[in-house]
C-alpha cells in the first residue's frame, strides 16, 4: 500500500481509501482495459464498500493527474488503463471487444514522415485498428 500512497502523492492527489483501492485494482489487472463498471464490480466482489459514482470520480481524477489513460473505443463506453512510459497503439476485436496492445516501429516512422511532408511536427497520436478474426 505504500507504493500506492507514494503514487497518489506524486500525482498531487490526497491519499484516500477509495483512491488506494481503485489504484490497486488497476495495478492488479494492468493487462486489461477496464471500464468504470469493471472496476466497481471488482471492488464489490472483493468486499469493498465503494460507490459507482466514486469510481467514476476517482478515475476522472486519475486521468487528470496522468495516472491513467482513457480510451473511447468503438461502442462508446470509456475504458481505462494505467499510464505507461512507452507508447503503444491498440487493436479492438469488433466481435469480442478484446483490446490488443501493439507497437510497430514502421508505423511510427511513417506517421512522422506524413506529418513532416505537410511541414508539421507530430506531437501525439492515438491509433486504433478495428479488427475481426479471419473466417
Amino acid at each position: 500500500m505504500a507504493d500506492e500512497n507514494q503514487e497518489l502523492r506524486k500525482a498531487g492527489l490526497k491519499v484516500t481509501l477509495p483512491r488506494i483501492k481503485i489504484l490497486q485494482v488497476l495495478e492488479r489487472l494492468s493487462d486489461d482495459h477496464l471500464s468504470a463498471e469493471d472496476v466497481y464490480k471488482t471492488l464489490i466482489e472483493s468486499g469493498e464498500d465503494v460507490g459507482l459514482a466514486t469510481v467514476y470520480r476517482v478515475l476522472t481524477q486519475f486521468e487528470a493527474a496522468g495516472l491513467v489513460d482513457k480510451h473511447n473505443f468503438d461502442g462508446g463506453h470509456a475504458v481505462f488503463e494505467l499510464s505507461k512510459a512507452d507508447h503503444h497503439d491498440h487493436m479492438v476485436n469488433v466481435d469480442t471487444g478484446e483490446v490488443i496492445e501493439f507497437y510497430d516501429a514502421e508505423i511510427e516512422k511513417r506517421q512522422h514522415q506524413l506529418a513532416e511532408e505537410q511541414g508539421l511536427d507530430l506531437v501525439d497520436h492515438a491509433l486504433v485498428l478495428y479488427v475481426k478474426k479471419k473466417r
